[in-house]
Parts: structure tokens; sequence; C-alpha cells
């Protein structure tokens, strides 16, 4: 099933914003939020499963991924700019809540969106990455997680980075994909990062980040991990659980990595369908 495109405005531009529809009424309203270098394409076979359930699903194009907001200021990429811009999308949408769905930077939104507007957000399933105070901690106090967030060093070097990734036909790039993504998905994503100015907005969320002191979180979640997630460690993980004050799930998924959207996706619709009820 092919998705409609639409453009939603917000404070810096305009969103790219794909939507996949049940082909009968629509029971309820997903809003998925994609990861780094990903586009919102990747949520597409998890979408083919959840429209068969009467779920609409909408994925933008994040700010910097979309070719129409794509500001200059590392500033204009903070977390709460990127929340900013998912609430927007739910006022256009006419929705006073929705279920939230977030892999990688996406989960990063989610979780954010979550813990300082619960009133928005009627459920969450987090894929990859975890609550940010607990990924903080893991960050600040674990030497595994140190070692797999290294890479942070290069994302934050404006020029550098780009020069690396985009070399040699973004060869770099593809190989973060570590052969877990079709030709097809991973081609969709590079025709938002595979060129030089989708690329700096991409690394521009990483330029703003800090470290991030996030509430405990109330909304029904489900959280979604790979246990060969070569960019998360346990330790964030499964801290998580201390972080939440709601009704929550943790599924470690055996033998998957970080692409969950493509690599399991039928377990992340099952784990959305579960969760929504």
């Amino acid at each position: 099933m092919e998705p409609t495109t639409t453009t939603v405005d917000i404070s810096v531009g305009s969103l790219d914003v794909l939507e996949w529809r049940p082909s009968g009424p629509v029971q309820n309203t997903v809003l998925a939020l994609h990861g780094f270098p990903e586009s919102p394409w990747e949520w597409m076979s998890v979408a083919e499963v959840l429209t068969q359930h009467g779920i609409r699903v909408v994925a933008p194009a994040q700010r910097g991924y979309s070719a129409g907001a794509r500001p200059d200021s590392v500033g204009a990429y903070a977390i709460e700019e990127l929340t900013a811009d998912a609430l927007t999308i739910l006022d256009h949408l006419g929705m006073d809540s929705v279920h939230v769905l977030g892999h990688d930077w996406g989960a990063s939104v989610a979780w954010w969106l979550a813990a300082h507007h619960p009133e928005r957000v009627a459920t969450l399933t987090a894929v990859s990455v975890p609550h940010l105070s607990a990924f903080g901690e893991a960050l600040a106090s674990d030497p595994d997680q140190q070692a797999r967030s290294a890479y942070f060093t290069l994302f934050r070097q404006a020029g550098k980075a780009e020069d690396v990734l985009l070399e040699d036909g973004a060869r770099r790039l593809r190989s973060m994909f570590d052969g877990q993504v079709s030709d097809d998905l991973m081609s969709r994503h590079l025709e938002l990062v595979g060129e030089r100015a989708g690329l700096t907005g991409a690394l521009n969320w990483y330029r703003a980040m800090r470290r991030y002191d996030l509430p405990d979180v109330t909304v029904p979640t489900t959280y979604v991990w790979g246990e060969d997630d070569p960019a998360i460690a346990r330790s964030g993980a499964e801290a998580t659980a201390s972080r939440m004050a709601g009704d929550y799930r943790f599924v470690p998924l055996s033998g998957m990595g970080h692409w969950l959207p493509e690599q399991a996706s039928e377990v992340v619709a099952e784990e959305v369908l579960a969760r929504i009820g």
C-alpha cells in the first residue's frame, strides 16, 4: 500500500508527511517518528500491518530531513523544537492525543513528548532508544555505553562528519545498516540524508544534543530493544523501568540489532497493537 504525501507547516518551514490509511474506517491514529539516518519510509512494513487493523499511520520527515525545514542554526534542533514539530502535526490533524511510535532519535522525541505533554500521548511505543535520563546515566557511568556512543564525537564535528560519511558514494552511511535494511529502503533514506544539506540537517540533532533530565513517564509505554543493538547497551535499556510511573512493558529481542522497524517489523507492529489494546 502506497502512502499519501502531504506537507505540514511548522515554525521554520514545512515538513513532508507520509500517511498510510486503512481501507475501512480509521479506528486509531499512530504518529510514527523516524530515526537517523533514515526517513519516514522506515515505517512502511509496520504500517502495512497496522492499517489492516484500522490504524492510520502518520509519519513525518522530521526537521532537518524535510527539504522545506532545514534551519541553519544548531539551536533550532534542540529537542524542545523537535517536539514542538510533533505537537504542530497533532494540531494539524485536529487531534487532542494520538498513539506515538518512535525509533532511534524519533524515540528520543517520543520520550520527551510523553514526559512533558502526557495529555497529548495516548500510548507510547519506543524502539531502540531508552528513557533519556536512563540513557544519560548509562552514557555517564557505563564504559560499554560510552564505547558504543564514541561516534558522537565525529557526528558533532560540522563539516568533517559530512565529508567522512558522504565520501566514496556515502559508503560509511550505507555500512551503518549492516545489511539489515533492504537496498530499496536504504535508497529511500539516502534520498534525504545522502546529500550534504539533508545530512547536515540530520547531524544537527547530534550537535544540539545535551544530557537530558527527563521526568518519569506516566503514559502507558512499551519499550522494544534489540539485544544485539551496537548503539544501545543493556544498562540503559534495563534502567528504563525505574523511570516509569505508569503501565510499562519491556520487550528485549534476542538476536536483533538496531534497525527493528525494518528487521522486526511484525514484532514492532504487534507491540503497538498490544499497547493500543
